[in-house]
């Protein structure tokens, strides 16, 4: 049988981020991973390539995955710790309250993305990672 995280040399996860709120609605973040071949319960998506929020601390207005296509991202959370999202990385926006996050582009002038918000019950097949 073959190994979990792997099938015939190929990893069966794509690296992910999660935001998430801690206590006082604080904003946090974990860094993990989702499964491949994975069905997300998600009714629609749509992209965006609007900047107007860059600079400016906000609270994800749903849960929903972040799929990068062009970009690269400086992302800070309430403490002051930053992540960087660039193509390759799902982000898992689940900081839905207090003042959530702020970001900025570090390298170019877009952020090409595509948002597939989660139903209310779903799982968002996250795990943390361990190390």
């Amino acid at each position: 049988m073959n190994h979990p995280s792997t099938q015939a040399g190929i990893p069966n996860y794509i690296k992910a981020i999660r935001l998430i709120n801690i206590k006082n609605d604080e904003c946090d973040f974990e860094i993990g991973r989702i499964p491949i071949r994975q069905h997300i319960n998600t009714s629609y998506f749509f992209a965006q390539t609007d900047t107007s929020l860059q600079y400016s601390s906000h609270p994800a207005p749903r849960r929903q995955y972040v799929i990068t296509l062009k970009g690269k991202l400086k992302f800070t959370v309430t403490d002051g710790q930053t992540f960087i999202l660039e193509p390759g990385i799902i982000l898992i926006a689940d900081d839905t309250q207090g003042i959530g996050h702020t970001w900025e582009i570090v390298e170019g002038t877009e952020w090409e993305r595509i948002y597939l918000p989660l139903d209310e019950d779903a799982d968002d097949h996250f795990v943390k990672d361990t190390v």
